[in-house]
């Protein structure tokens, strides 16, 4: 419980230096990544652009980190942590969309009540972990004296419309929504349009043309990362298990999407063969194990590869081979990057994960909620556009993805401060691998 403590504040001081830099100087470069919408027009001059975009950003947070901490010893980990995730994070081609504050809330002008409202707990460690607690520490650092009115929708759309509307009758006067429905959460929108205040999307897309930002990663990216995986570890005549997330999440869409860019090609030749494929209503970890387990007797256990859209179904869909002893055996890709996720690839059960450097993703956030309250929106935060269901362009803010196994634990999520070596090695028994020797030692 105490490593879990210091990770959290670790990444709080990690993003607090991120954004204590962009929010601080509205002249600055203020985008935490570049990125485009159409990640495959990568040139390499882009990438070398994005990149010292990102050393810049780095640099200006690493020195506000170390003169508010007055160089402690704490400030100077966090420097080097905000270095790599930086580093880790920065990718693609370097973009400014040209976008402005929308008009009509005016409520959100020097607003000092923000609600923040998001999803679930239960399919991912992610949202209480990490985005909760940057969320809050990101945003009272750049709007001193805010209020944070904040709730989680325990996977309950209803719940979330509700928590919406008792964060508005409190006199939020901005709205930062990870939405547990796209579709429902149009209501949230149309809601807090009435009452001239704005809503931010927060990692999911809301399908609502009054959206006025959307703030993720490129998440038809993250689907080609986990494809392409598959692409370059599979055998000719490989049966592939998809095991998606929740249709009524934008984001598991996008990523079936960017898994199929990769892998259709592969189906419709015969290289590899689809034997099922399922969308997991709530991302339930539950679920996808009986999903699995359908799909082994469906085949008779004769699958090669499965398809799993995070890292919380894929640990059930483990315990699914491993009850046919084909752990290990069965390619297994994953998301997040959780601990349970990397103790996986350690184990040898999950081959690979995708990693998002969330205070990146939060940064962005911040700098939007700040511009808000500013009455300005800075050059550089905007950085992509987003389509709805409905064709609407919505300004994005969009950060990059990383592949994450075996290879480059200890120089990502580890050297970033996402995870510690404590945590990641804590329970891991009767394992003796090399990796396992190179994270946690013999």
């Amino acid at each position: 419980m105490l490593h879990k403590h210091k990770r959290v504040l670790a990444v709080s001081m990690l993003a607090i230096s991120l954004l204590l830099a962009a929010c601080g100087d509205n002249t600055a470069t203020t985008a935490p990544v570049a990125t485009t919408a159409a990640p495959a027009a990568t040139t390499a001059a882009a990438t070398t652009a994005a990149a010292t975009t990102a050393a810049a950003t780095t640099a200006a947070a690493t020195t506000a980190a170390a003169t508010t901490a007055a160089a402690t010893t704490a400030a100077a980990t966090t420097a080097a942590a905000t270095t790599a995730a930086a580093t880790t994070a920065a990718a693609t081609t370097a973009a400014s969309v040209s976008a402005s504050l929308p008009a009509g809330f005016d409520a959100a002008k020097g607003c000092k009540n923000v609600g923040v409202l998001l999803p679930e707990t239960d399919s991912s460690a992610r949202w209480e972990q990490f985005d909760h607690p940057l969320l809050e520490a990101g945003i009272k650092a750049a709007i001193p004296g805010v209020t944070i009115t904040y709730a989680n929708a325990s996977n309950n759309a209803d719940t979330q419309q509700n928590q919406a509307e008792a964060a508005l009758s409190k006199g939020a006067c901005i709205l930062v929504v990870g939405a547990k429905d796209a579709d429902k959460a149009s209501a949230i929108v149309q809601k807090a349009k009435a009452a001239k205040v704005p809503v931010i999307a927060y990692d999911r897309l809301i399908q609502d043309d009054d959206l006025t930002f959307y703030v993720s990663f490129d998440n038809v990216k993250v689907g080609e990362i986990q494809g392409q995986y598959i692409v370059d570890h599979h055998k000719k005549g490989d049966k592939v298990v998809m095991i998606n997330g929740s249709k009524t999440d934008n984001n598991a869409l996008l990523f079936y999407q960017g898994a199929m860019n990769k892998l259709k090609p592969l189906y419709d030749s015969g290289e590899l063969v689809k034997v099922y494929d399922q969308y997991t209503p709530d991302w339930n970890n539950a679920t996808a194990q009986t999903e699995m387990e359908a799909a082994l007797t469906q085949q008779k256990n004769d699958v090669q590869i499965a398809y799993v859209a995070n890292d919380g179904m894929a640990n059930t869909v483990i315990a699914a081979l491993k009850a046919q002893k084909l752990n290990g055996k069965v390619l297994v890709t994953g998301q997040d990057a959780t601990v349970a996720g990397i103790q996986n690839i350690i184990a040898g059960d999950q081959a690979m994960s995708v990693y998002k450097a969330i205070p990146l993703e939060v940064a962005s956030t911040v700098q939007l909620v700040k511009a808000f309250y500013d009455g300005n929106l800075p050059s550089g935060i905007i950085n992509a556009t987003t389509k709805n269901s409905n064709g609407k362009e919505i300004p994005s803010a969009l950060s990059v993805p990383v592949a994450l196994d075996g290879t480059n634990i200890l120089t990502t999520v580890v050297k970033d401060g996402y995870a510690t070596k404590a945590d990641i090695c804590k329970g891991l028994t009767g394992i003796t691998n090399d990796l396992f020797k190179t994270i946690c030692g013999s």
